[in-house]
């Protein structure tokens, strides 16, 4: 198994759409790139800690690549949006790859570089920095959609991701059943 770890946005809206995924077996939503050791929910939200709302993937390399996994992210996020994601603004909401090896760095920079390239968006801002410490963040967060199909945020944020992976990656999604 390997790791990686993107912040796109509220952390519920891209652990729904990665839980989607062949090969992904376990998404926990966190912090990183902070300042402040074991931060808490309320002062990642007030924005003082310098965390950004993160998930971390475990995932099978035979299964599903780090490619993939990036061309799902930049599908599921914008990551032209400077601290921000559609109604949440703040710096926990940055757009952001942590790396946990120069390979994932390399893999990311390029990734990123052939979208500019390509035209694919104006001005990526999305931050490639290597990760140094993951935190999980609390339990009520972690398989929000799943515990609350219902909710309003979720219905109008994070249900469209999911649609858009079951759509643009078909090919890749797992079974119902998961």
């Amino acid at each position: 198994m390997e790791r990686a770890t993107l912040g796109g946005g509220c952390f519920w809206c891209i652990e729904a759409a990665f839980k989607e995924l062949e090969g992904i077996e376990a998404v926990t939503s966190g912090y990183a790139g902070g300042h402040v050791e074991n931060p808490t929910y309320e002062a990642v939200c007030r924005g003082k800690t310098g965390h950004a709302e993160v998930v971390q993937l475990e995932y099978d390399p035979d299964v599903i690549g780090y490619g993939d996994i990036l061309e799902v992210f930049f599908t599921v996020h914008d990551p032209t949006q400077v601290n921000r994601q559609g109604p949440d603004v703040g710096t926990q909401y940055r757009s952001a790859i942590y790396t946990h090896s120069d390979e994932q760095r390399e893999l990311a920079t390029a990734f990123i570089e052939e979208l500019e390239a390509a035209g694919s968006y104006d001005d990526i801002a999305t931050e490639v920095e290597p990760l140094e410490t993951f935190y999980e963040a609390e339990a009520y967060h972690q398989d929000y959609f799943e515990k609350n199909p219902t909710d309003a945020y979720c219905r109008m944020h994070a249900a469209p991701k999911i649609d858009k992976v079951r759509e643009q990656f078909d090919e890749r999604v797992s079974s119902p059943s998961r």
